[in-house]
């Protein structure tokens, strides 16, 4: 098939792309900067501006977007975050349904903080939204699918939980402070973490791309959520250093500001209902051996 894929350099898109080529697809990618490669259309425009020369597509993949986890959220942050999801997404949505033949499938990236802070709720896709500015981000974000909506493109919005990868993400960024040993629980350690592993991330995109019967929102999840102090003290184990230290939630709020208490405070206990119900089977359900694994291979 013929994939057209956005945000391809980036930890989930890279490890997409990967996989499509090797599997036998014919990948193309929007990047930012001029590409030497003819199967990398190096910006929006330029695949607008080619029109009629482009080939067709059978899957659209889009995953661009500003980094959400990076820096305080300035106001100027919170709109780049969400401009950034938004504006790609409504153009790209509505570049392709104006084709004269759409494509098959499109898969928008969207996240599990569209639920918001749910404590210790078991949330699945026929959840409602939350509130906070997360899960506005979300929904404006699944919005601009809607040029899609009269056309016979199958959408999914695949709402993706923390990622567990050993090229980078979150577990990247918290490792050091492990493996020194000054690690521990954030707040109360009661708010639930809703994880994937890289590996899950990469099968379940292949499922959603080999079943036509999946469509809509679909959370990409772990089957098993667990607390913060439950991730905290498996993390500690795989390196093998104590966790004690413990940061406050006065302390996150006011380190991290707004992203702190969105983020790394507020609870969402995510379950992949709908991936399951069609078939899916997880290849590393539980968080122990992804973070063995994960650490393990981390560069």
């Amino acid at each position: 098939m013929n994939i057209l894929i956005t945000g391809a350099s980036g930890l989930i898109g890279s490890a997409i792309l990967q996989d499509l080529v090797n599997t036998g697809h014919r990948v193309f990618s929007l990047q930012r900067n001029k590409s030497a490669n003819p199967d990398q259309f190096w910006n929006f425009t330029r695949l607008c501006e080619l029109g009629g020369e482009n080939p067709t597509f059978d899957v659209v993949i889009h995953l661009a977007g500003e980094n959400i986890a990076t820096g305080r959220w300035t106001k100027n942050k919170k709109q780049r975050i969400l401009q950034s999801r938004t504006q790609g997404t409504e153009q790209l949505a509505h570049y392709c349904a104006q084709l004269s033949t759409p494509p098959k499938l499109f898969i928008s990236a969207s996240a599990i903080g569209y639920y918001g802070d749910r404590g210790d709720d078991v949330v699945d896709e026929q959840s409602k939204s939350g509130h906070n500015f997360v899960a506005e981000v979300c929904r404006a974000w699944e919005a601009a699918l809607a040029p899609l909506e009269k056309t016979v493109t199958r959408v999914v919005m695949v709402r993706i939980g923390m990622v567990l990868s050993p090229d980078g993400g979150t577990l990247k960024t918290m490792l050091p402070s492990f493996k020194l040993g000054i690690a521990g629980v954030v707040g109360n350690g009661k708010q639930y973490v809703s994880w994937i592993d890289i590996r899950d991330i990469v099968g379940s995109f292949s499922h959603i791309i080999q079943h036509d019967s999946i469509s809509g929102p679909v959370n990409l999840v772990s089957p098993n959520p667990v607390t913060n102090h439950t991730f905290t003290k498996a993390l500690g184990d795989v390196v093998n250093k104590p966790t004690v230290m413990k940061m406050p939630a006065f302390v996150a709020k006011t380190v991290f500001g707004q992203m702190g208490e969105e983020l790394v405070l507020s609870s969402c206990r995510v379950v992949p209902k709908k991936l399951k119900d069609e078939g899916y089977q997880f290849l590393v359900p539980e968080l122990q051996d992804s973070l063995h694994y994960c650490v393990s291979n981390m560069p």
